[in-house]
C-alpha cells in the first residue's frame, strides 16, 4: 500500500476529537507510515487537544449557525465560502487518499471539498440521531461507521456498518483494578460507591442534584465519587464540608478514569455518545441525566436507545434534583436490578471499534 495518506476532520467537543485521535491511532497501529493529518475549526479544542496527542493539525473559520439572529449567523455564508477554499487548497497540499469526517463543524467543508475533488469520503457518526453535518454528508460517503441500530432512517442503507463508537482503550481496561482504585480515590473496600460523573466542564444539574442530595448521602451506607467540573468544584468542597459527608469524595476532573469505572457499582451521567459506549463496554449500572439542549435533543434519544433495551435509566433533566433521590435510592438496594442492567448494557458494547474503523479505512485506500 506504500505510506497511506488520510485526513480526519470534526471536533468542536471531547465527543468527536477522542474518536478521531482512536481512529488516528489505530490507523498507525496498522500501517505505522501512514501520514495523517487533521482538520478542525479555528479556536475549538481540537487545535489543543489533537496536537497534545501527537498529531498535526489546520484550522479552518467555521461555526455552526445559531438559533437566534446573531452577528456571527450574517458571517455564516462567508465562513462557509472561506473554509470550501481553504479546505481545496489543503487537500491540494496534503494529497490525501480518504477524508474521514467525525462531525463537528470542519468535517462540513472538508468532507464536501474533497468529496467534489474525487476524493473518498468516510463518516463516523456517534449518536443514535445524526448532526446535520453528517446528514447532508451521507450521500457521498463511501462507508457510514455507526454505532447505533435504525440509521437507515437518515443515511443511505448501502454505505452503514455498525461498528460502534472508537474508546479511549485504556479508559475502559478495569479488570483487576478495584483494589488500586480504592486505594486511590480512598474509598473503603466492600461499600457501595456511586460515581456521578459531569464531563470536564461538569454538568450543573447533575451537581444541583447531588447538592441537595449531600444529607441523605452522609447517612446512606454509600461513598460518592463526585466529578464537579471546573466552574463547581470550589463550591462542591465547600457543600460537603457543611453537610459533614466525610464519604464523599470531589474531584474537579479525574484523568484516571479507569479507576473510577472501576471503583464504581452505579455511575450517574449525562448521555453523550462517548460516555455511553465507554459504559457499554465496562458493564455497569447507569442512570442517565440526558443534557436537554444538546443538538436536536440526540442525549435523549441516545439514553433512550438503552432504556428500550432495558440497559439504563433516564431521569429527565427538568426532574433530576426531585426524582434522582429516589431513582438512586431504590437502585441502591435493588441488586437484582443492577445486576439486569449491567448485563445488558453490556451486550451493547461492540470492543474494537478503532481497528475495525481503520482496517475499513485502509481498504477503501487500497481498492481505490
Amino acid at each position: 500500500m506504500g505510506s497511506p495518506r488520510v485526513i480526519i476532520s470534526g471536533g468542536g467537543t471531547g465527543g468527536h476529537i477522542f474518536p478521531a485521535v482512536a481512529i488516528a491511532n489505530a490507523i498507525k497501529a496498522l500501517e505505522p507510515n501512514a501520514d495523517i493529518l487533521f482538520v478542525g475549526a479555528k479556536g475549538k479544542m481540537e487545535m489543543e487537544k489533537v496536537p497534545a496527542a501527537g498529531y498535526p493539525i489546520r484550522g479552518l473559520w467555521i461555526s455552526g449557525l445559531q438559533r437566534k439572529l446573531t452577528p456571527q449567523n450574517l458571517a455564516f455564508p462567508f465562513k462557509v465560502i472561506s473554509s470550501l477554499i481553504n479546505a481545496r487548497k489543503i487537500i491540494k497540499e496534503f494529497k490525501p487518499q480518504i477524508a474521514i469526517g467525525v462531525g463537528g463543524f470542519a468535517s462540513g467543508p472538508l468532507l464536501k471539498a474533497a468529496a467534489s475533488m474525487g476524493i473518498p469520503t468516510m463518516i463516523q457518526e456517534q449518536n443514535s440521531f445524526p448532526g446535520i453535518t453528517n446528514k447532508i454528508l451521507a450521500p457521498k460517503a463511501r462507508k457510514i461507521c455507526v454505532a447505533y441500530d435504525g440509521m437507515e432512517k437518515w443515511f443511505p442503507e448501502k454505505s452503514i456498518i455498525k461498528t460502534g463508537n472508537p474508546v479511549r482503550r485504556e479508559m475502559v481496561a478495569i479488570e483487576g483494578k478495584r483494589q488500586t482504585a480504592e486505594s486511590h480515590f480512598n474509598l473503603k473496600p466492600g461499600i457501595t460507591t456511586l460515581f456521578f460523573m459531569g464531563g470536564s466542564l461538569g454538568a450543573r444539574t447533575i451537581n444541583h442534584a447531588v447538592k441537595a442530595m449531600l444529607p441523605r448521602l452522609a447517612n446512606l451506607d454509600v461513598q460518592v465519587i463526585w466529578q464537579t467540573g471546573k466552574l463547581y468544584h470550589q463550591q462542591a468542597l465547600e457543600d460537603v464540608r457543611q453537610a459533614e459527608a466525610s464519604n464523599i469524595r470531589v474531584h474537579e476532573f479525574i484523568r484516571e478514569m479507569d479507576l473510577a469505572y472501576a471503583a464504581a457499582d452505579i455511575i450517574i451521567s449525562r448521555a453523550g455518545a462517548m460516555s455511553i459506549s465507554e459504559l457499554c463496554l465496562i458493564g455497569k449500572p447507569a442512570i442517565f441525566v440526558p443534557l436537554p439542549h444538546a443538538a436536536e435533543d440526540h442525549q435523549t434519544k441516545n439514553a433512550q436507545a438503552l432504556v428500550d433495551r432495558n440497559a439504563g435509566i433516564l431521569v429527565k433533566d427538568a426532574q433530576c434534583i426531585e426524582e434522582l433521590p429516589t431513582v438512586l435510592e431504590q437502585l441502591i438496594s435493588d441488586l437484582d436490578r443492577r445486576d439486569r442492567l449491567g448485563t445488558e448494557i453490556l451486550r451493547l458494547g461492540l470492543p474494537g471499534a478503532d481497528e475495525e474503523i481503520a482496517r475499513i479505512a485502509l481498504n477503501i485506500i487500497d481498492h481505490n
